[in-house]
């Protein structure tokens, strides 16, 4: 996984959405194991509380299960993963739709924007 970069945002938090990503994409498939904190601390170069706080924080949204004796899962209620992804897409299309307001795009301009690309997409489908 990538490495931490955003210093306004908490490490955990940071930790949180790659982990996230990692599921909502299917990286991490709905029911596999995950590594442990301390294998996932050394990989993202944490101490192991952070870790062990970014799971639990995932465990208590229900993307991630833990089972005693046997360790963490990615939940396998497919239902929760997809409304994760949906929120995920919703704060994508808003971060988007500010940062093309703030560069003076209207709101036509916009959807002008997505009609071309949609075109050009099209096209490139096409020509594959």
């Amino acid at each position: 996984m990538d490495t931490l970069l955003n210093e306004n945002l908490p490490i955990y938090m940071q930790i949180m959405d790659k982990i996230r990503a990692a599921i909502v994409s299917g990286e991490l498939a709905a029911g596999e194991k995950i590594a442990t904190v301390r294998e996932l601390a050394e990989d993202f170069g944490v101490n192991p509380n952070t870790m062990q706080r970014a799971l639990s924080e995932l465990e208590r949204e229900g993307l991630l299960i833990s089972e005693r004796t046997t360790g963490r899962f990615v939940t396998k209620d497919t239902g929760i993963i997809d409304a994760a992804r949906r929120e995920a897409a919703e704060e994508i299309v808003r971060e988007f739709l500010q940062k093309m307001r703030n560069m003076g795009f209207t709101r036509e301009q916009i959807e002008d924007f997505f009609r071309e690309a949609e075109v050009e997409d099209a096209d490139a489908d096409t020509a594959v």
